[in-house]
Formats: C-alpha cells, structure tokens, sequence
C-alpha cells in the first residue's frame, strides 16, 4: 500500500485492543505484526526523503541556497504532515491488508500429520 494515499489518521485514535487480536488469536502477536509492518513503512518513508532531498545537495555555496533551502523545508513539512508509520500500520491491519504467517505455527500442524 502507498503511504502517501493512506488513509490513516493524522493523530492518535482510541482503538479497542481486542479486536486486533481477532486476526491472530493473539494480541501479542498482532502488535508484532503491526510494529514490522511499520519498521517496513518507516524505512521506505525514510529512503524516499533521502532521495528526494538528495536532488538539493551541492559542495559550494551561493545565493541560490536560500531558495534550495525554501524547498527542502517545503518536502520536509509534506512528510511531516503524513500519517505516522504505526497509525498507518494499524489501519492496515485493521482494515485485513496486511499479509502475514506464522512459521512456527505452519510447524506444529505439519508435525500431527
């Protein structure tokens, strides 16, 4: 899913913390999930800021650095204003768009076989 399209919340909401037990039948595993997801999110909001604010750096000084500056601001406040990577994370994986499997799990059924 693209960050920039979501439709996370901006802020902080209250959520019920068993209903994100419903996926996995474990509220712990569920936060696991929702904290990788958003470790994953975060690195790829990261990467593309560096890119984008990579384009604006040069060795020498001049005038033109006021205005260069002005624009960096301008990408650095868009990213700000972005739904945080664990708001988006858990809208995610509340609304069943995350994939995720437990090895562990896929074991234990295979060794009853």
């Amino acid at each position: 899913m693209d960050y920039k399209k979501s439709k996370a919340p901006t802020n902080t909401v209250t959520h019920d913390l068993m209903s994100f037990a419903d996926p996995t039948g474990n509220i712990y595993e569920s936060i696991v999930i929702m904290s990788k997801r958003s470790n994953q999110i975060a690195s790829k909001m990261k990467e593309d800021l560096s890119h984008k604010l990579k384009e604006f750096a040069t060795n020498n000084d001049s005038l033109e650095e006021t205005f260069e500056n002005h624009e960096q601001i301008e990408i650095s406040k868009y990213y700000e204003r972005l739904p945080k990577p664990t708001l988006i994370a858990a809208e995610e994986f509340a609304n069943g768009k995350v994939y995720f499997r437990n090895p562990l799990k896929e074991r234990d059924y295979q060794d009853f076989d």
